[in-house]
C-alpha cells in the first residue's frame, strides 16, 4: 500500500509518495502567494517554489546560500561568493525564504492542511553548490575538498533545521530534493577553473556518492535527487534510500534503460519528468503523456505497476521560464497523469 499524503505528522515516517504528480521547484513570476496556490492547489505533493525572477538571492544557489549555517555567501562580480561575515545578499536571500515560508504556512492554515500533508523543498546539492560558488580568493569551491566537505556539512545542518521549521510551521511531513545539475561536470573535471592553467580536479563518482550519502543518511526524510541533464549512473548506481528525479523524454535507450530498470526493478522510486517546461504549439493532454510513459515502460521491460507503485510525475525541469499560464497547466497534467496511472485498474500486482 503506498503512504497516505494525508497522514499526520504524529505517525511514523513514511517513505516518498508514489502516485502523485509534483513540481521541480521553480516558477514565474515574483510572488510568493500566487505561486504557493499554484504548486500547493494543483498537486498530491505540493512544493516550496523558488523564484528566480526576483533576483539575487532567489534563484537555487541563493536559497541555498540562504539554509547554508556560518557560511555567508555575497554576491562579487556577477558570482556567488563564500563571504566572511552576513551581507545584503545573505540577508535578502534569508528574507525571500522566510517570506515564502510564510506564505506557505498561510495557505496551510487557510485550507486546512495544518497538522497534516506532505510538502518538498529543494536545495542545491553540494556538488553543484561547490561547481558554482567560489572560495574567497575566485577559485570554485570544488577545487577546495576540504572546502565541499564544509559546504556539505553546513547544508546538511541548514537542511535540518529548515526541515524542523517546515514541520513546526504546518505539522507536515517533509521531502527533500537535492538539485544536482552539474554533477557531472564534477565528475568529469570540466568545471571551468579560475585561469585555464589551474585545472581543477575530478571528483571521482566514489567520492561523489560517498559525500551525498552522508547527506542522505543525515537528513532522515525522503529525498530526490534530481538532475535535469543527462543520468549519471556511475554516481547513481552508488547510492542508497534516495529516489531520482530525471527527464524521462531524453533517456537513451542504449545507455540509460538497463540502468533505470535495474534501479526500479530493485524498489527505486523514479520522479519521472515528462511534463513539457515551455507550451507545445500543438495540443497536449494527460492521456498522450500517459501513453508516453507508458511506451518507456514497455520498452524498458518493466511491468506496468512500476507505473503506480514506483512512480511519480514532473515538468522535465524547473518552470522558471514558463508562462503563469503554462506553469498551473504543467502541473495540473502532472497530477492527471500520475493519478490516472495510479488507478488503471489494468495494472495489477
Amino acid at each position: 500500500m503506498r503512504p497516505d499524503h494525508r497522514l499526520g505528522v504524529s505517525d511514523i515516517e513514511p517513505g516518498l509518495p508514489t502516485g502523485v504528480g509534483t513540481g521541480i521547484g521553480s516558477m514565474p513570476g515574483t510572488q510568493p502567494r500566487e505561486a504557493i496556490r499554484v504548486a500547493a492547489g494543483e498537486l498530491d505533493l505540493p512544493f516550496l517554489p523558488e523564484l528566480p525572477a526576483r533576483g539575487v538571492g532567489a534563484d537555487m544557489i541563493g536559497r541555498t546560500g540562504a539554509l547554508l549555517v556560518e557560511l555567508p555567501v555575497d554576491m562579487v562580480h556577477r558570482a556567488y561568493r563564500l563571504a566572511d561575515h552576513p551581507n545584503t545578499t545573505t540577508r535578502r536571500a534569508a528574507d525571500w525564504l522566510r517570506w515564502d515560508l510564510d506564505a506557505l504556512e498561510e495557505h496551510w492554515e487557510t485550507t486546512g492542511l495544518t497538522g497534516t500533508g506532505v510538502v518538498k523543498v529543494q536545495a542545491c546539492g553540494p556538488l553543484t553548490f561547490a561547481a558554482n560558488v567560489e572560495l574567497r580568493g575566485g577559485h570554485k569551491i570544488v577545487k577546495d575538498r576540504g572546502a565541499v566537505r564544509d559546504v556539505a556539512a553546513s547544508l546538511t545542518e541548514g537542511l535540518r533545521n529548515h526541515i524542523a521549521e517546515v514541520r513546526r510551521r504546518l505539522g507536515a511531513r517533509v521531502v527533500v530534493q537535492l538539485d544536482e545539475p552539474d554533477v557531472g561536470r564534477v565528475i568529469d573535471g570540466t568545471v571551468t577553473p579560475l585561469t585555464r592553467l589551474d585545472p581543477i580536479r575530478p571528483v571521482a563518482a566514489p567520492d561523489a556518492a560517498e559525500l551525498l550519502q552522508q547527506m542522505i543518511d543525515a537528513l532522515g526524510v525522503p529525498v530526490l535527487l534530481h538532475s535535469c541533464g543527462r543520468p549519471r549512473w556511475d554516481l547513481t548506481g552508488r547510492l542508497e534510500r534516495v529516489a531520482l528525479s530525471l527527464d524521462v523524454t531524453g533517456l537513451r535507450p542504449d545507455r540509460d534503460y538497463d540502468a533505470l530498470g535495474a534501479f526500479i526493478d530493485s524498489g527505486g522510486v523514479l520522479a519521472a519528468g515528462l511534463i513539457p517546461t515551455a507550451e507545445p504549439p500543438g495540443p497536449v493532454d494527460a492521456e498522450s503523456l500517459a501513453g508516453r510513459l507508458t511506451e518507456t515502460v514497455d520498452r524498458i521491460g518493466l511491468p506496468r505497476r512500476i507505473l503506480r507503485d514506483n512512480l511519480l510525475v514532473t515538468p522535465t525541469c524547473g518552470l522558471a521560464s514558463a508562462t503563469p499560464a503554462w506553469a498551473a497547466r504543467a502541473l495540473t497534467l502532472a497530477s492527471e497523469v500520475a493519478s490516472g496511472l495510479a488507478a488503471d485498474p489494468d495494472f495489477g500486482n
